[in-house]
């Protein structure tokens, strides 16, 4: 069992998985918090913690798993001329 960051398992999660099943670090962080028993230690393990973490993730709704076009931190404005 080798012990990974977060952020390199969700590297590799997102580059063995298809499109509908890539994730960011706020659903890890979700998932986290939902399993805490099984991240008690705070340490990430692709082989331990991936199927369970896809499992979870398969049972999100739709609309949680892809990212909303609307939901972008910066919004389009139209321009001003003056």
């Amino acid at each position: 069992m080798i012990l990974i960051s977060r952020e390199q398992f969700l590297e590799e999660h997102n580059k063995l998985s298809p499109s509908n099943l890539k994730c960011t670090f706020a659903m890890l962080d979700r998932f986290k918090e939902e399993k805490l028993p099984l991240l008690k230690d705070g340490a990430w393990c692709l082989d331990k913690h991936r199927i369970p973490f896809i499992s979870w993730l398969s049972r999100l709704p739709a609309v949680e798993t892809k990212s909303k076009k609307g939901d972008s931190k910066y919004k389009n404005y139209p321009e001003t001329h003056y």
